[in-house]
């Protein structure tokens, strides 16, 4: 899960390549993310400046969904299910346990740099909740061992 160091160069390229796409607000915070990891703050002039959008406008659009980053993530995220199905499951305790265990509330970086927790709000697995994912790998049936198990995988 490597990404690219910020360049406002690289940057530039990304959003002139799609900002001819129908709606390419998202598209292109999406196309950023998935190039450096994160929508950093430099970026959002040059969105608002290549759509004709106000810069209040993109910050709305980044700050309204939960799934960018604004800041860079850990070298492993993790991410934990917290809708109905998984939290009727066990996934409440199993939130506490990882934010306990890592050190970090979600949306935080473990200080030494290697997991990021967030919250993801479905992942599909309902019938086999609680469920996580370790970077793109999905995770179902959940209990703190196998949590555990994740998140030293994360930590080496």
């Amino acid at each position: 899960m490597r990404h690219e160091a910020w360049d406002p160069t690289r940057a530039s390229e990304i959003i002139a390549a799609l900002a001819h796409k129908e709606g390419p607000t998202l598209v292109i915070l999406h196309a950023l993310q998935e190039a450096f990891g994160y929508v950093p703050e430099a970026a959002v002039p040059m969105v608002a400046q290549a759509l004709n959008l106000s810069r209040a406008e993109v910050h709305g659009v980044l700050t309204f969904y939960p799934d960018f980053r604004r800041e860079p993530p850990g070298r492993h995220v993790l991410k934990l299910c917290r809708a109905e199905a998984c939290q009727a499951a066990g996934g409440d305790a199993l939130a506490v346990h990882a934010e306990t265990r890592l050190g970090v509330a979600f949306g935080g970086t473990c200080a030494d740099g290697s997991v990021t927790l967030e919250p993801v709000y479905c992942l599909g697995l309902c019938a086999t909740a609680p469920a996580a994912m370790l970077n793109d790998r999905v995770v179902g049936r959940l209990d703190t061992k196998r949590l555990d198990r994740l998140m030293a995988e994360a930590q080496r």
